[in-house]
């Protein structure tokens, strides 16, 4: 049994710290403005279309609102959920980064020249009126958020009643990423959640970019190598796979997951004796949640001869 990264549990970790009340920030002092970020108005469909289309048609995708709405649009509701948003924005090949629930986060996309999509509530807590739009900039010096929202092409909405009526949708905002790009300001299991996403709805080849470009400025960090490892499989690459399972091993030695999928791969090209041993150093107690894996694989090696081993990689 190969082992996989959850990324329904990374993304429950990621968003299990409770938004409490906040102290009014500040904007930055040098103010931003996307001007040519694109404009698609909107009343029929409740802006969820239009909202999308504009960050992607940023991120570099050829699209439009009328070409989303049958992917976005639920008229049983007459309106889209985040989850539509975010499933579309995968099947036109971005990553759908859910940013951390901050003024800051929002900002530092928005300074690194991506426009930010937005939830808003602009009615009550007890009379909710759901709504998307694009953050593209921000005023210091009148304190104030700018906006492509509905049918007004730029709309200036105070910090103060921005952040109210964000708060009261649970302060949730997307980006559309290039599989190579980073976030500006990213949150570790946030991202790698969204990556694992990618893979685990067909999406192999983009996860395995976002994972690379992960790696290049956290080179050791176990769970993107490990969740490399799982693309190359999902790819059919086995030995990138196993090159990447033995980096993990160097950065964790003894880690079962690891040293599961590394001992079944070894397996299916025959080197029962090195799937031995690599099970053989795995970090005792196993756990829990792996035990069952770990012992059908034990059991499996234990009942392997060597074939046609070409490389003992599991020697190392």
């Amino acid at each position: 049994m190969l082992l996989k990264i959850l990324p329904s549990l990374l993304l429950a970790l990621a968003l299990s710290a409770c938004v409490g009340p906040r102290v009014m920030p500040e904007l930055p002092a040098n103010g931003v403005e996307l001007t040519d970020t694109p404009f698609h108005p909107q009343e029929r469909y409740q802006c969820g279309p239009a909202a999308l289309a504009t960050v992607l048609q940023k991120a570099g995708v050829d699209t439009s609102p009328d070409a989303l709405v049958n992917q976005v649009w639920l008229p049983d509701r007459q309106g889209s959920l985040q989850l539509e948003l975010v499933a579309a924005t995968r099947r036109h090949e971005r990553v759908a980064y859910v940013i951390a629930p901050e003024l800051r986060s929002l900002l530092a996309e928005v300074q690194a020249g991506r426009p930010v999509l937005v939830m808003q509530n602009l009615g009550t807590s007890w009379y909710p009126v759901w709504h998307f739009a694009v953050v593209i900039g921000f005023e210091p010096e009148r304190g104030r958020i700018l906006l492509r929202s509905g049918t007004t092409e730029r709309q200036g909405m105070s910090l103060r009643r921005f952040l109210r009526s964000w708060e009261l949708a649970e302060s949730w905002a997307m980006v559309a990423l290039p599989a190579d790009e980073l976030p500006a300001d990213p949150d570790r299991r946030r991202y790698l959640a969204a990556l694992a996403d990618l893979e685990s709805t067909g999406r192999p080849v983009l996860a395995a970019s976002g994972y690379r470009a992960w790696l290049a400025q956290a080179p050791q960090d176990a769970l993107a190598l490990f969740g490399l490892a799982n693309s190359h499989l999902a790819l059919d690459e086995p030995e990138a796979a196993e090159e990447v399972l033995l980096r993990l091993l160097e950065v964790r030695p003894g880690d079962a997951a690891a040293s599961n999928n590394l001992a079944r791969l070894l397996l299916t090209r025959g080197c029962a004796t090195a799937a031995r041993r690599v099970l053989a150093k795995i970090a005792e107690p196993v756990p829990p949640g792996l035990q069952e894996a770990v012992s059908a694989t034990r059991t499996l090696a234990a009942d392997s001869a060597d074939a046609a081993c070409q490389q003992d990689q599991g020697a190392r």
